[in-house]
């Protein structure tokens, strides 16, 4: 009788990204003194680009975040200049991926705004946006640019709504009505076709967002959806949540059939959310816990497993949030692949990471650096509306190569006026349902007010100047010969 034989050697594979490491930067190279919110909200509260670092900070009264150029690191004053215009706290900020000097900022006051910060930082606090968007009816708890079209942003707000922006006109041109309580997360696919939400109604969706068609739904019983991640091209989807046990917990999604998903891994038993971050490029996913320190990665693949554990990332000081730094602001001599700013809230501190393959050779390493999407848009607002679908435009990193985006950023002039998408006034008005929401709607009624009345006394100035150059004509030489 022959006995097969069974191999119990782990299979094992080969892969170039097996010994990345973490390297958090010194200390002279961190930003330090700077107060972070202390805002519950489940979001980053940083935004990161090649030049500039944004943090949501604590303020008394309203809300504003501090934007700081990326070589001024160190301790920063408390004096230094916020951006500070909005009147409720700021739960959400994006930059522009294709004009490094604009980012978007949402609030509890209800609007979103757009900032366009100057070269070199802020010499004194800005409170002008050079747009104010008005069209939600409740806070709004999440911005997100579109991956290849310029001036278009999504906002998603407590009203249960997903409104699309045209920033070239200034107004709301889609409304996305299909979720039935908060929206939790909001991520696109490679060129912005797809749209994946989570929501508080325990339903992962994909939508088509000019449509607002919903696609493929997933009724999470067994895993409480938090975040989602497209992956890239591979038309999977990546959520994190947490088990039936209460463990925090991750699923893998196949983006066309969401009946079931491929896998469902246990990570641990820690309460923080899971954030996760997919890096298309070297087909690795972070996973960082909110409220401890470590950030776990692996590798994902189209065949099983489809998710190769690689290592962990430990620390003792845990993390509010984190941002990341976009491809081509990496250090590619360094075969740097991947950079967290990460929010220790304690200590007033943001410390990079830098995700580094460890390799001898000081050339540029061609295998970990593909082409990669760069500062200039694929389509404009105009196209992507009527329908068309582009991939991004791709760049390469050789030589830290930097080409400069040539889009700059116009606001529109327009007037104030009510906000109709699929022939529903946005801006109707809606009972406040809480104390907080009374003052908002108070504070932005004040606003009106004084807008109103600045208005009235340039027309009364108006007036006043037409009816002196009446007087004159009446009063001239040649009046009086007639």
């Amino acid at each position: 009788m022959t006995v097969s034989k069974m191999s119990w050697r782990p299979q094992y594979r080969s892969s170039k990204f097996r010994n990345v490491y973490g390297k958090v930067a010194n200390r002279e190279h961190c930003f330090d003194g700077i107060p972070i919110t202390k805002n519950v909200h489940d979001n980053h509260f940083c935004a990161v680009n090649t030049k500039f670092l944004a943090i949501v900070t604590e303020s008394a009264g309203g809300g504003s975040f501090l934007v700081i150029p990326l070589e001024q690191t160190g301790r920063i004053e408390p004096n230094y200049p916020k951006v500070c215009g909005h009147q409720g706290n700021v739960l959400d900020i994006k930059w522009n991926p294709f004009i490094e000097n604009v980012i978007a900022s949402c609030s509890e006051d209800t609007s979103v705004r757009i900032w366009e910060i100057p070269d070199g930082g802020l010499k004194r606090n800005m409170m002008e946006a050079v747009l104010e968007l008005y069209g939600h009816s409740r806070r709004v708890g999440l911005v997100e640019w579109h991956p290849t079209t310029n001036n278009i942003l999504f906002s998603a707000g407590y009203d249960y709504k997903v409104l699309i922006w045209n920033l070239d006109i200034g107004e709301p041109v889609k409304m996305i009505d299909c979720h039935t309580d908060v929206i939790l997360c909001m991520s696109f696919n490679t060129d912005g076709s797809l749209l994946a939400t989570t929501c508080k109604d325990k339903k992962l969706r994909v939508i088509e967002p000019r449509s607002g068609k919903v696609l493929q739904e997933a009724n999470c019983k067994n895993h409480r959806v938090n975040r989602v991640v497209f992956l890239g091209n591979m038309k999977r989807l990546l959520t994190t949540g947490v088990s039936r046990w209460n463990t925090r917990q991750i699923a893998l999604w196949d983006q066309e059939d969401l009946a079931m998903p491929l896998i469902e891994e246990e990570i641990d038993g820690l309460s923080g959310l899971l954030f996760p971050f997919y890096d298309a490029d070297t087909h690795m996913l972070y996973l960082a816990g909110k409220g401890d320190g470590n950030i776990r990665y692996y590798e994902i693949s189209t065949e099983k497993p489809y998710l190769t554990y690689l290592m962990e990332f430990r620390s003792p000081a845990p993390q509010k949030g984190l941002g990341v730094m976009p491809k081509h602001g990496l250090d590619v001599s360094a075969c740097e692949v991947f950079r967290f700013y990460k929010l220790i809230t304690l200590k007033g501190l943001i410390e990079p990471i830098s995700m580094i393959v460890p390799r001898r050779s000081e050339t540029y390493q061609e295998d970990i650096y593909p082409m990669t999407p760069g500062t200039e848009p694929a389509l404009t607002p105009d196209e992507w509306l009527s329908g068309t679908n582009r991939d991004p435009i791709l760049m390469s990193l050789k030589e830290g190569y930097k080409k400069a985006s040539k889009v700059v950023f116009k606001a529109p002039m327009r007037e104030k006026k009510s906000v109709v998408v699929n022939g529903i006034d946005l801006l109707e008005n809606v009972p406040p349902r809480t104390e907080n929401e009374l003052l908002r709607m108070f504070f932005r009624q004040q606003d009106e007010i004084r807008r109103l009345k600045a208005e009235l006394s340039q027309k009364d100035i108006k007036i006043r100047q037409l009816q002196l150059e009446l007087k004159n004509l009446r009063n001239s030489p040649k009046n009086n010969e007639l």
